[in-house]
């Protein structure tokens, strides 16, 4: 019996194919860009899964829900996994560990930042539309 791939898990599995790539890339090569564009706000948040499938991003500060992601959300969901396979490669436990920087730049940059690896992700290298998943967070 033939049984089709569900494009929405394709979509999903090359989002965040190529979020590892960055992320390994931005790891294998020096950054200045981040030491030149100074951050003008970070937020720390932690991304839990909810048991009817959501995640919830909490502010670690307040530790309260900023925002509840329900559906299919890859692009937020590719993300993060690639920001925890980098934690799991270092022994980083992740069942401990949960929290992740959201950073705004000057100039309209927009980071996600691990502070357990010195992993960074440029969410704005993803376009417009994947960036404003993040964006939200920052209000």
């Amino acid at each position: 019996m033939r049984r089709d791939l569900n494009p929405a898990i394709v979509i999903g599995l090359f989002a965040a194919l190529c979020i590892t790539a960055v992320v390994l890339m931005r790891g294998a090569t020096p950054s200045t860009t981040n030491d030149i564009i100074a951050p003008t706000h970070i937020r720390v948040l932690r991304f839990i899964d909810q048991p009817d499938g959501s995640i919830n991003a909490i502010d670690k500060l307040t530790d309260h829900v900023v925002q509840n992601f329900q559906g299919e959300q890859g692009f937020l969901r590719g993300t993060l996994r690639a920001l925890v396979r980098e934690r799991k490669l270092r022994g980083i436990d992740v069942a401990t560990e949960r929290s992740f920087e959201l950073i705004a730049h000057s100039g309209g940059r927009l980071t996600l930042r691990d502070p357990a690896t010195g992993a960074t992700i440029a969410l704005e290298s993803f376009g417009p539309t994947n960036t404003a998943v993040f964006s939200g967070l920052m209000r």
